[in-house]
């Protein structure tokens, strides 16, 4: 009966000792539904949430404890007056329940009061509060809420103290929050007591560890909370986890650092001492996949750099959950380390699989290609076995396209990758029209873990006129630049480093590349190339790249993402040999310089029409080009709880 399953519950006593007992069982709950709240009047975003669901018994006790449920949900998100309704109706010998919900008022909030602050701006303590005062930026809607997340109070005043600790302030104490609120406007003024004590700055800092194999004079030289500086319990953090990443490289999983503290009040100083305690050795006792239904498990194993049976490496670990967000596979990727014993540990690898697949049909119209019509398909994860594979189709009244391709990033599991193309293209320019057909096939292979190394052949045949062709005499300037018949033969080599974190948002690491391109070409000059040219050129091509993504939260509390790229290529040839107008060098458009439409900067040849006497300038290409981009992103996230970290007592 305690338990709830029962209304009543009785015992009945017959001769012989004979105990009878009876039950009065309660009736099951045949149908929940929240109005007036959620994704539209049945809440059923709420419904997983309240303790409540179909086919469960009905008590009045868990009944009101849904009820209670349901208004601090509506609470937190800022309202005021809450009131929740309950009904029930009798279906055959069951009930269907109802909650109806009348959220109240929202709540802004428009004032933060911090009273006893004196040294700390009212700014830089509420940088980081839930609940906070409209700031310059109140009249944009996404950036200026100020409705009150009241379950966020709390933590607020923690958030607060949070900031003090950051400027040395170890000893400041900030109250719970008292909410003051304007029935009439419902707006409200949030009030913290304040306590700043002293600012203190960083004494003499010590680690004290006997871990075999590890430095402490090389653990000194990279902590970021040295002498002198003011105290900040968030670059202490980071120095707590960064010599916990250098005993766990060392195959000690369960190592702790313990932070100690010596305070001169009078100096306003304070001495640190991190204590590392190491423990055993641990080594992998498991790896356990969740949460693929489509990849499959052994090609999620391809990046995980521990199996059963290894050592424990931090680093190893990291740079497994990297290789994991490179491949574009996930959404979301997270590693726990789930305990054994003093010396075994499983890895418990959780993904959140992307959307990886798509179709696409549609069309449109530009002033520059007029009609568009388009159609793809393109899975860079096929059937969950890591091959990528794209079949496009675009016309317009301008341009008309045909690719397909297929690559094999690990072929049968191995370090090796193949992949190979098949395209036809034909493509009006500002001043000529080119029509090609081609392919190519590459062969690669991974070293040292960031390290990709690749070779193959391309093949393309190449027919180039100018748009107009019945104006100009043969030696014609247009005749020289844009008429080509050839086909080229290349041999392709690559060298490429990336040891970013991720495919779609990467907040760490650095891209580097360098492609090589060997062409030859084969076929007839036009008489007015051989007035200038022996034959079709050899060249070669060569493509550089560096990129550098760092994310700047840990500096500004932000999620900031900025980024640097840099583009180079080299064009070589021989001085009267001919590279096609085609296989030169332009640039413009996104992915080069934004605001120039594509293939639009480049060296022009100027001449007077023969006809008219008008100026005329012709493009036709360069030999080298560069280009670098300094950029800043924020992450378009959403966030649907907030979470505090935990904040060291001193």
């Amino acid at each position: 009966y305690s338990q709830g399953y029962f209304k009543d519950v009785w015992v009945e006593k017959k001769g012989n000792g004979v105990l009878v007992y009876h039950f009065d069982e309660k009736p099951a709950i045949s149908k929940v539904t929240i109005k007036g709240y959620g994704s539209g009047d049945d809440g059923k975003d709420l419904l997983k949430g309240i303790g409540l669901k179909k086919g469960d018994l009905y008590d009045e006790r868990r009944i009101e404890k849904a009820k209670q449920t349901l208004i601090s949900k509506v609470e937190s998100e800022g309202y005021y007056d809450t009131v929740v309704e309950v009904s029930k109706k009798k279906v055959n010998e069951s009930y269907a329940v109802t909650f109806d919900v009348n959220k109240g008022e929202k709540i802004k909030i428009k004032k933060t009061n911090f009273i006893g602050a004196k040294q700390m701006d009212k700014k830089d303590i509420e940088k980081d509060l839930v609940n906070k005062e409209p700031g310059f930026w109140s009249w944009v809607p996404f950036f200026g809420k100020s409705d009150a997340k009241v379950d966020q109070l709390p933590y607020d005043s923690m958030r607060a103290r949070e900031a003090y600790m950051k400027e040395g302030y170890i000893d400041a104490k900030v109250s719970k929050p008292l909410m003051r609120i304007d029935t009439a406007s419902y707006n409200a003024e949030v009030d913290y007591m304040v306590k700043e004590g002293k600012q203190f700055h960083v004494g003499k800092v010590t680690v004290t560890q006997s871990v075999p194999g590890l430095k402490t004079a090389d653990l000194m030289n990279n902590l970021k909370l040295t002498e002198g500086r003011v105290f900040n319990i968030k670059k202490m953090r980071l120095d707590m986890a960064y010599l916990k990443e250098e005993v766990g490289d060392l195959g000690y999983a369960y190592a702790k650092v313990n932070p100690n503290f010596h305070k001169d009040e009078k100096k306003g100083i304070v001495d640190l001492q991190y204590q590392l305690t190491h423990g055993k050795k641990v080594m992998i006792n498991d790896v356990i996949i969740s949460g693929n239904d489509i990849t499959k498990d052994r090609v999620i194993r391809r990046y995980i750099y521990l199996a059963p049976g290894d050592l424990y490496s931090y680093t190893d670990l990291k740079d497994s959950k990297s290789a994991l967000g490179r491949t574009g596979f996930f959404e979301k990727v997270d590693i726990k380390q789930e305990r054994i014993s003093e010396e075994k540990v499983n890895l418990l690898v959780q993904v959140k699989e992307a959307q990886t697949g798509s179709i696409s049909a549609g069309g449109g119209y530009g002033s520059y290609q007029g009609i568009m019509v388009n159609a793809s398909l393109s899975n860079k994860n096929l059937f969950g076995t890591g091959l990528s594979g794209t079949l496009g189709v675009d016309w317009s009244q301008i341009s008309r396209s045909a690719n397909i391709s297929v690559t094999n990033p690990r072929v049968w599991d191995s370090e090796y990758s193949l992949s190979f193309s098949l395209f036809t293209r034909y493509y009006e320019y500002i001043d000529y029209t080119t029509d090609q057909t081609g392919g190519s096939i590459m062969a690669g292979r991974r070293f040292m873990r960031h390290l990709y190394f690749s070779g193959g052949v391309s093949y393309m045949d190449n027919s180039s006129n100018i748009n107009d062709d019945s104006i100009f005499d043969p030696n014609a300037i247009e005749k020289l630049l844009y008429i080509d018949q050839y086909s080229k033969l290349a041999g392709l080599l690559g060298l490429n480093f990336d040891n970013t974190d991720d495919f779609y948002t990467p907040r760490e690491g650095f891209i580097v590349g360098l492609n090589l391109e060997l062409g030859s070409f084969d076929g007839d000059l036009t008489p007015a190339d051989t007035l200038f040219y022996d034959s079709y050129a050899d060249m070669t091509k060569i493509y550089a790249r560096f990129g550098t993504y760092y994310g700047m939260e840990e500096l500004i509390d932000y999620d900031l993402i900025l980024r640097t790229k840099i583009r180079a290529t080299w064009l070589e040839h021989g001085a009267n040999e001919k590279v096609p107008t085609a296989e030169r060098l332009y640039m413009g458009g996104v992915g080069s310089v934004r605001g120039y439409s594509p293939y639009s900067i480049s060296p022009y040849i100027t001449y007077a029409d023969p006809l008219t006497g008008i100026p005329i300038e012709n493009r036709f290409g360069g030999d080298k080009r560069a280009s670098g981009t300094v950029e800043a992103s924020i992450p378009t996230v959403s966030y649907t709880h907030l979470t505090l970290p935990t904040i060291c007592s001193v």
